[in-house]
């Protein structure tokens, strides 16, 4: 009971602060997505890591804040386009700084260097994409509604999952993640589908409702994928939580695993029907 309701708690005013930075302003928006991309990447080294080769990872994490600014900039204040492939500059000099890495017994580990940056910063960036349109006007109510989608699955996954998932049916992946069930999965498409509904019938969602279902389906499925990604880190090296910035959730990473690969997807099939 305890741990449920710091869950409740925790959960709650994360949702608070995306909601309210997301309808702010445009600035609030991109603090808490710096943030956020900071702290997922602190935490996936310090998973896959430790305290080897600080340097360069945080030379990786400035190239991912870069990344996101320019993008912002790129898509909020009419900066050159063709500028943004700026953000590859510090990327560039993370290669070349691990030829000087005195220590090379574990030369491997530089490899999850750029992984975050592909698996984090890359998604994340992509939001600029998704709050600003053509003429660099902010409206953050489209991604609110990617997240609404998203956290719909996750509710619906937990309470189906833990209510009938754990007595009933097979497990999803019990080598990788033993509590997911297929029950909890079929409950968090339910939920992740009328959440779409919803959003749809109340104008936040402005496409037509069959795209609004078809995304929400696609953007459930992959974020299961993203968990389950998140999840085999985790194992592979023995840990239950990639951070304890949430109490009863863990950390930042564990919150927005779902969202590292939801996102994109909502993204990249608004420009497949050319409505993005």
């Amino acid at each position: 009971m305890i741990n449920l309701l710091k869950r409740t708690i925790s959960g709650a005013a994360f949702v608070i602060i995306i909601v309210a930075s997301l309808l702010i302003c445009k600035y609030t928006y991109a603090a808490v997505l710096v943030a956020m991309t900071v702290i997922s990447m602190l935490e996936f080294y310090r998973m896959t890591m430790g305290k080897k080769y600080l340097g360069s990872q945080v030379l990786s994490i400035l190239a991912a804040v870069i990344l996101f600014m320019l993008t912002f900039a790129y898509r909020g204040f009419d900066f050159p386009g063709r500028l943004v492939i700026l953000a590859v500059v510090p990327i560039f000099v993370v290669m070349i700084n691990s030829l000087y890495a005195k220590d090379k017994t574990e030369f491997g580990k530089f490899a999850n260097l750029y992984t975050a940056i592909l698996y984090i910063a890359v998604p994340l960036a992509m939001t600029n994409f998704i709050v600003f349109n053509a003429s660099g006007d902010y409206d953050g109510r489209l991604l609110l509604s990617f997240f609404i989608i998203i956290w719909a699955s996750d509710i619906g996954g937990y309470l189906f999952g833990m209510s009938l998932g754990q007595k009933f049916g097979k497990k999803l992946w019990p080598e990788i993640s033993p509590k997911k069930s297929w029950i909890g999965v079929w409950g968090g498409l339910l939920m992740s589908v009328a959440a779409a509904v919803v959003l749809n019938l109340t104008g936040v969602f402005h496409y037509e409702m069959y795209h609004c279902i078809i995304m929400a389906i696609l953007m459930d499925i992959t974020g299961v994928y993203g968990d389950l990604i998140e999840s085999q880190w985790k194992r592979h090296y023995c840990i239950k939580d990639s951070g304890h910035i949430m109490p009863g959730h863990g950390g930042m990473l564990d919150r927005l695993d779902s969202a590292f690969l939801a996102i994109p997807t909502g993204v990249i099939y608004l420009v497949v029907i050319n409505v993005l």
